[in-house]
C-alpha cells in the first residue's frame, strides 16, 4: 500500500480556490499550509512531496517536475503583490522585501532593471513587519495584506502583475504545484485540477466563507478571486514563466540551463 503523499500549500486567500474539496479529491494527500517561501524549503529538503512553490524556486532545482496545470496567476493587475514607493520610482535606491514570497522579490528587482536600470539596495521585511517598520525608499508587499490599502500617502503604488503585463504583453504566474522528477503522484496530477475545477465554480462560496477574516466584504473578496487571479497554467501563462526566467537568470537571480519539465 502506497504511504500518502505530503503536500504543501499556501496559507494565502489566493490558494483557497486550489484546495478547495482538495481531501475528498485526493485522500492519497496529506495536506499541510505555510508560507511560500517556507514550503520551497521544506520540498528542497524533501520534508514534502508535492509543494505549491514560488515560480523562482522551480528554477533552483533540474531535478523538479510541474505536476498540475493548476496554479496562481495574474493576466494583470493581482492585488496582492505591491510595492509602496515613498519617492518616484525611477528614484528609489533602497527596497525591503516581503520575506514570505522570493518570486514577488524577483519580480520587482527585473522590472526595476528592465524599466528603469535600477537595482536598489535591498533590505528584508521581516513576517509581520508593517510598511511603517521599513527606512527603505520602497517596500514590497505580497500576501492578503497587500490587499488593504495603507493609510499613508505615497509618491508611488505599483501592483506587480498590472506592471509585468504592461512591460511583457504576458500573464504572470507566480505558483505552480512541483514535485521532484521520477515521484509516483498516485493521481495527485489529476487530483489536483479537479480541485482547482472545483473551487473555481464555488468562488462564492469561497468568499463569504473567507471575507470577513480578511477584513474584506464578500464582493470584494469575490472580485479579487474572479477578476484578479488566474488558475491555469496555459500557452500563454509558460511563455510568461519562460520569460520570467530568462530574466531571473541573466540577473543571477536563478541559474541558467533550467527547462520547464511537466508531468505527461
Amino acid at each position: 500500500m502506497n504511504s500518502r503523499l505530503k503536500v504543501g500549500a499556501v496559507t494565502y486567500l489566493n490558494t483557497k480556490p486550489l484546495v478547495y474539496g482538495i481531501e475528498r479529491f485526493a485522500p492519497q494527500a496529506e495536506l499541510s499550509f505555510d508560507l511560500p517561501s517556507r514550503l520551497a524549503d521544506d520540498l528542497a529538503q524533501g520534508r514534502l512531496d508535492v509543494g505549491l512553490i514560488p515560480s523562482i524556486e522551480y528554477f533552483h532545482n533540474s531535478d523538479y517536475t510541474i505536476v498540475s496545470d493548476a496554479c496562481i496567476a495574474c493576466c494583470g493587475p493581482v492585488l496582492s503583490v505591491k510595492m509602496f514607493s515613498h519617492v518616484p520610482v525611477d528614484q528609489v535606491r533602497s527596497l525591503a522585501l516581503d520575506e514570505g514570497s522570493r518570486t514577488s522579490a524577483a519580480l520587482v528587482r527585473i522590472l526595476l532593471w528592465e524599466r528603469f536600470g535600477l537595482e536598489p539596495q535591498l533590505e528584508p521585511l521581516p513576517i509581520g513587519a508593517s510598511l511603517s517598520d521599513a527606512a527603505t525608499d520602497a517596500v514590497l508587499l505580497i500576501g492578503d495584506r497587500a490587499i488593504h490599502s495603507p493609510a499613508a500617502q505615497f509618491a508611488a503604488v505599483w501592483d506587480l502583475g498590472d506592471e509585468w503585463r504592461r512591460w511583457s504583453k504576458l500573464p504572470f504566474v507566480f505558483a505552480m504545484w512541483v514535485a521532484r522528477s521520477g515521484l509516483n503522484l498516485q493521481g495527485l496530477d489529476s487530483a489536483l485540477a479537479d480541485a482547482r475545477d472545483c473551487g473555481v465554480a464555488n468562488l462564492q462560496q469561497i468568499a463569504e466563507t473567507e471575507a470577513a477574516a480578511l477584513g474584506l466584504t464578500v464582493p470584494q473578496c469575490l472580485s479579487y478571486l474572479r477578476d484578479n487571479l488566474h488558475f491555469y497554467l496555459g500557452t500563454g501563462e509558460r511563455r510568461g514563466l519562460e520569460l520570467f526566467y530568462q530574466k531571473a537568470s541573466e540577473l543571477g537571480l536563478a541559474p541558467h540551463g533550467i527547462q520547464l519539465t511537466t508531468v505527461p
